[in-house]
């Protein structure tokens, strides 16, 4: 792995990619590679994903593997796949060797399964080949998937001099020393070493009398969202991964949960949306158009749904027809406060925050839904009568409609994710137009059965 530059400011402008593309039209490849130098890896990866793919092939071929290994990590998926179809598989595999394991094994997972035998066929390091193929054979979604086979472990019959000799051979292949774990002859995990204890302890002394036994782990099969939580309950850099038996395979580092949190993040955020899959704004017009289309029918089925409640009523309203111009208001509430709700449930949920039964959780939002029903009521009472000059009777029905919709707005909004939940399907699904759309259709069907009953229609 490239040691890291010196941080300077680094900013994209047109110029600079002028520059960099006027320097490989002209071949001019010292100053080009003096140029990218200056830039940090993610900075080479931005410039790379603005020129073309021609040029950014030309850039990786130019650079030496060390760095350019880090620019593919960094790059956008999209450009990356296009990188890799344009470089020999041997082309791949050299890039491949300057990687630690996981990273490795992350690329490679991108390509045909043809092409993947093609390439790791080419890895010269026989260890490495064999460390990269073996965390390809787990779901990438699990700790296995995650996980990298570079560590620094020591065992417990060994001397502090011995293992102190030791160590300096296994942290040349490590790029950050997080923790250092203790094992038993058959590899098992037994605890951690303190490098403080490690160093003041005499040298005859054996690591069995010096370790930590308390140890925090996770089993190679554990979900991917399950380490993240674990490690941000912890505040952990690093934590091992073993399987059933307790055989140490491999670390979980900092760096890749920081991605899945992410990705769970961007996930969630398109569920909330509407969006039904994984997509970016520059994928295509048909994958788009999938993700989003079953959200918008919904919506739209929820708004006919909704409108034929109002022309059940329409027909006998007579006089109280300015009830039509509330709709709107009953619609927007029933709405935010669905929202509101079920984003505090999911967020609670997916921080493990929610504590208590089903029932507990509906009867202190049905709470602060009356709370805030009332206080909105009360509001909605003076506008609609004073501002709007609306008859008083039907301001009044108006509050109390605010009120039940707000009130059955937050238990919705509450208990389906929670449901959801139970039953172990992801609660995001519960929110954005799911939520809004239930609410219109109960929201209106409340409003005028509550004006019907108060107003007599």
């Amino acid at each position: 792995m490239s040691e890291e530059k010196e941080n300077i400011q680094f900013q994209l402008t047109d110029e600079l990619i002028e520059q960099v593309e006027t320097l490989i039209e002209n071949k001019n490849d010292k100053e080009l590679k003096a140029l990218l130098n200056e830039f940090h890896h993610a900075d080479i990866a931005e410039i790379l994903d603005e020129i073309n793919l021609e040029e950014a092939v030309y850039v990786i071929k130019l650079l030496d593997s060390e760095t350019t290994a880090d620019i593919l990590m960094e790059l956008d998926e999209d450009t990356r796949e296009k990188i890799l179809k344009n470089l020999s598989a041997k082309e791949i595999a050299e890039e491949i060797e300057e990687l630690d394991t996981d990273d490795a094994a992350d690329i490679i997972a991108e390509l045909s399964e043809e092409r993947q035998a093609e390439v790791i066929s080419h890895i010269e390091d026989t260890e490495h080949r064999d460390e990269i193929t073996e965390l390809l054979a787990y779901d990438e979604d699990t700790a296995g998937g995650l996980m990298g086979k570079e560590l620094v472990k020591v065992y417990e019959t060994w001397t502090v001099a011995g293992c102190l000799r030791r160590i300096r051979g296994q942290a040349k292949d490590v790029t950050r020393v997080h923790s250092i774990y203790v094992v038993d002859r058959k590899d098992k995990l037994k605890g951690r070493l303190s490098l403080k204890d490690l160093i003041v302890a005499k040298s005859d002394q054996k690591i069995a009398d010096i370790y930590i036994t308390s140890v925090d782990y996770v089993f190679v099969d554990e979900d991917a969202e399950e380490v993240a939580k674990i490690m941000q309950k912890y505040d952990l850099e690093a934590i091992p991964v073993v399987d059933k038996n307790y055989t140490l395979l491999g670390r979980i580092t900092i760096d890749d949960i920081v991605d899945v949190i992410r990705e769970e993040a961007d996930k969630d955020y398109q569920l909330a949306a509407g969006i039904s899959q994984g997509v970016e704004a520059d994928d295509s017009i048909w994958k788009l158009t999938k993700a989003r289309l079953p959200w918008l029918l919904i919506g739209m089925f929820g708004g006919l749904g909704a409108a034929g409640i109002i022309e059940q009523f329409n027909d006998h309203m007579g006089a109280f027809v300015v009830l039509l111009s509330f709709v709107p208001l009953i619609q927007a509430t029933a709405g935010n406060v669905g929202v509101q709700s079920s984003a505090i449930v999911v967020q609670g949920l997916a921080n493990d925050s929610i504590d208590g039964n089903i029932i507990k959780r509906l009867l202190k939002e049905a709470l602060l839904g009356l709370v805030n029903g009332v206080a909105i009521a009360c509001i909605g009472l003076l506008i609609t009568h004073f501002v709007f000059s609306t008859p008083y009777i039907v301001s009044i029905t108006i509050s109390i409609a605010l009120v039940a919709v707000i009130l059955m707005a937050a238990l919705v909004g509450t208990f389906i994710p929670i449901f959801l939940d139970k039953r172990g399907i992801d609660p995001a699904v519960a929110t954005g137009p799911f939520i809004t759309t239930s609410n219109d259709l109960f929201g209106i069907l409340i409003y005028f059965t509550i004006a019907k009953l108060i107003l007599g229609f």
